[in-house]
């Protein structure tokens, strides 16, 4: 067994190792012998999406934390910003959300977080990894009266909701807005329709029928066409979709046309550094979000500040340097000031704020970002020698970037889980971009393959 964790928790296939009921308990076990660092009597919050195997590593995982005498609280579905909440607001020790976010059902994941409801630090997760594969945790579990109890929380997705509509406007409401609204058969089907229709809009609910098989299956945001669709043929004021578990967010306009994350940090970016509210005039945003977002952000005094690809990222450069928003152009976006992780209920309710403090269109906050065209080309690649000890691809990465000047951008980057290399332009010209595009990936290709 190779490490587990990767940059947002453990991830694979349901039933097949890392992805185990016998991994979970040992994660389980870990995660509370870090608790048991304080004194007193620890408590750890537990949440899941709606796949089917939820039910298996979800037992396993409660199973594990008792065993090292912590007590378990068990919330059943809710999104994973929720439990980052839950965690934080009952000042549990941490909190575990088993999901695999935008996958399919076949697939499982298990994110922890810590007390204060940010991902657990990368110190504590190889902690975790070194008590696993070296099995010290056998020797320390506790016997008789020293193990914990397992508590099933009846009202955490009322408690979810109450905060979540509590981060919208008091002086506002959302009545004469029709909405369709994506829970993509995932965590946020109850509480999210709950949330926009109780603050007073019309909800059409799509992907609110889990079964355990059909999260993320045709719905949701990844497949946010289906909302868009809806929101045209309907006559619907916006879209709104969630992923399976409720950390993204995908808008559609009046008109179907998709709003990503991208444009909902450019509008909504623009309009905090006009009403003073951003730090430092300041998004942080990943290396593939669109050239277009820095262009806006310029328009008005703003800055971007670019990451590595992944939200933990994101959310750890906004927390060093004192940011209030960020995110990625997949619609996992981060309003600090509210949560300590991607939300994609809260997400959209400060867009829908904005839509009705100012009495416009989703269509007309796009329209505040130009997004220039972009060309990514795989190329499969043999070895992965380091790019800078490919002369000849910087080359011609160095002589795209003079042509482009500010106008455009390039980045060449390989995949974290594949063997390709990842090339990426973005310029004024698609017909220059793709040139130069497919000029870099012919030179990787001779280097590499």
């Amino acid at each position: 067994m190779g490490k587990l964790f990767g940059t947002d928790g453990v991830r694979g296939v349901a039933n097949k190792e890392p992805m185990t009921a016998d991994i979970a308990m040992r994660l389980g076990r870990a995660i509370a012998y870090l608790c048991r660092a304080h004194t007193g009597r620890h408590r750890i919050v537990v949440g899941k999406d709606t796949r089917l195997s939820g039910y298996m590593l979800e037992n396993a995982m409660v199973a594990g934390i008792c065993s090292m005498g912590v007590d378990a609280f068990v919330i059943g579905p809710l999104p994973t910003p929720g439990v980052a909440f839950i965690t934080q607001s009952m000042r549990a020790d941490a909190g575990v959300m088993i999901s695999a976010s935008h996958n399919l059902f076949q697939d499982n994941g298990i994110k922890f977080f810590h007390r204060d409801g940010y991902k657990l630090p990368d110190e504590d997760e190889e902690q975790m990894e070194e008590l696993i594969f070296s099995d010290r945790l056998s020797e320390l579990q506790p016997t008789a009266d020293k193990v914990g109890k397992a508590f099933r929380i009846d009202d955490a997705k009322g408690r979810y909701i109450v905060f979540a509509k509590e981060t919208f406007p008091k002086d506002l409401s959302l009545e004469g807005l029709n909405i369709v609204l994506d829970c993509a058969n995932g965590a946020g089907y109850r509480v999210a329709p709950t949330v926009f229709s109780e603050l007073g809009a019309e909800i059409k609910a799509v992907g609110v029928e889990p079964d355990g098989k059909n999260i993320n299956e045709g719905c949701g945001s990844q497949h946010a066409d289906r909302m868009a669709a809806l929101t045209k043929e309907t006559g619907a004021d916006l879209g709104i979709a969630l992923d399976g578990d409720g950390d993204r967010v995908i808008f559609a306009d009046e008109e179907g046309r998709i709003v990503d994350g991208d444009a909902v940090m450019a509008f909504c970016g623009k309009e905090m550094i006009r009403s003073g509210n951003l730090p430092h005039n300041t998004v942080v945003a990943t290396v593939m979000s669109n050239i277009g977002l820095e262009i806006a952000l310029k328009e008005v005094g703003g800055t971007l500040v670019r990451t590595a690809v992944g939200d933990r990222y994101v959310v750890e450069e906004m927390r060093r340097s004192g940011f209030l928003l960020g995110g990625e152009q997949s619609g996992h976006l981060v309003f600090r000031e509210y949560s300590t992780t991607g939300d994609g209920i809260i997400t959209a309710l400060q867009v829908l704020a904005m839509v009705k403090r100012k009495g416009l269109k989703i269509s007309d906050l796009a329209r505040q970002m130009r997004r220039l065209p972009q060309v990514l080309l795989n190329v499969k690649v043999e070895r992965k020698t380091p790019l800078e000890d490919l002369p000849t691809v910087l080359k011609d990465v160095d002589r795209v970037e003079s042509e482009l000047g500010d106008g455009g951008r390039v980045l060449v980057r390989y995949s974290g889980t594949e063997p390709l290399l990842r090339v990426m332009i973005e310029g004024p010209d698609p017909d220059r971009t793709q040139r130069y595009a497919e000029e870099i990936a012919e030179t990787a290709r001779k280097e590499l393959c």
